[in-house]
């Protein structure tokens, strides 16, 4: 897929559209607003703006909650999660670039409740792509795509945002 039908804008747009439509069909009241580092941080702060969110922007660092962990180490780059200190009975939406395996949605469902149970959680990525591992699924996407194995969506920013689709090298 060209990088040049992946324009960010138009997909950050397409995502608060339909995280508004949601919002308001599940009644979602004074939500906090989670991106998850680093793209879907970058996300975040862009949805916050459009939605007009008063919550001030949280953001989280799953890398401690990662179920291979063990085997990748910790990142040399571990920002520290901002987080409200309790989160019980929030309405939470959570943000992030690219939604593959599941994975990282599961290790970001583990620190949040962490911080306490949730009202209710709303999950929305910029791009969806095919590779589920875990029975989960975003509520809002800005966009899906489908890739061939050894290809991965690479997200750079924050300014300004670009979407790179790669060619893993095989060692």
């Amino acid at each position: 897929m060209p990088n040049n039908t992946l324009d960010i804008p138009t997909l950050i747009t397409a995502l608060s559209t339909s995280l508004q439509q949601h919002i308001q069909q599940r009644q979602i009241i004074n939500p906090i607003l989670i991106g998850i580092h680093t793209g879907g941080a970058w996300i975040a702060a862009a949805v916050h703006q459009q939605l007009a969110i008063q919550e001030p922007l949280a953001a989280m660092d799953i890398s401690f909650y990662r179920d291979d962990f063990s085997q990748i180490g910790v990142h040399p780059k571990v920002k520290p999660s901002t987080l409200p200190l309790t989160i019980e009975g929030r309405d939470i939406i959570l943000i992030d670039d690219v939604f593959y395996t599941g994975r990282t949605i599961r290790a970001a469902l583990n620190e949040i409740f962490d911080y306490g149970r949730p009202n209710q959680v709303l999950l929305g990525v910029l791009i969806e792509r095919n590779g589920r591992q875990i029975p989960l699924r975003p509520d809002c996407v800005g966009t899906t795509v489908e890739l061939s194995q050894g290809q991965r969506i690479k997200l750079s920013g924050p300014q300004p945002l670009d979407i790179v689709i790669q060619q893993q090298v095989m060692k």
